[in-house]
């Protein structure tokens, strides 16, 4: 068989699609070819993929985490039920008076403050002066309740500059509230 780039990019699109297993199989049929160059875009493929898998895994062990403290203080919420298709970039676990105990590295990427600097700090170090009052309060009321809320406001990276967060609480209990999870991204 003549090897040129389309039929090498094309392989690469078709390996970069298989699931571990699938590549399993597949891989002991491939004999590399000391002839032919490897094209930089199936590199790109590659890593493209490689980077899907790491950013899978990272959330995959954020929601572990959160799964480790819900063993812990013996919550009744279904955890796997709250990440159910949820997209985020951070998660903060506070406790009942919302002190921060927890943050995943998101946090940090979306914020710019470090994990060991959030903890035992209050979220709203993050607010500032363009953070709507009415939002706080919403934020306020819905913290005293028992029922997960959502809401968007500006809050503050550490570089001062502002951006868009919509963050979605979650009251965490056993017999009480114990707990809030926050789950946030940044839009817009």
């Amino acid at each position: 068989m003549k090897y040129n780039m389309s039929n090498m990019m094309c392989l690469g699109v078709y390996l970069s699609d298989l699931s571990e297993e699938e590549y399993t199989q597949v891989q002991t049929k491939m004999k590399p070819s000391e002839a032919i160059p490897m094209p930089l875009l199936s590199w790109d493929i590659f890593s493209h993929h490689f980077f899907k898998i790491r950013e899978d895994l990272k959330i995959e062990n954020d929601i572990k985490i959160v799964k480790t403290f819900a063993k812990q203080n013996h919550w009744k919420n279904e955890i796997d039920v709250i990440f159910k298709n949820q997209d985020f970039e951070a998660l903060i676990i506070t406790d009942s008076e919302q002190n921060i105990i927890w943050v995943n590295d998101g946090f940090s990427k979306m914020t710019g403050y470090s994990k060991a600097f959030a903890v035992n700090k209050k979220p709203y170090f993050l607010q500032g002066n363009d953070t709507s009052e009415q939002t706080k309060n919403r934020i306020r009321k819905g913290l005293t309740g028992i029922k997960p809320f959502k809401e968007v406001l500006t809050n503050y990276r550490k570089d001062k500059s502002p951006y868009e967060c919509e963050v979605k609480i979650i009251p965490l209990y056993n017999e009480k509230v114990t707990h809030f999870l926050a789950i946030e991204k940044s839009i817009g």
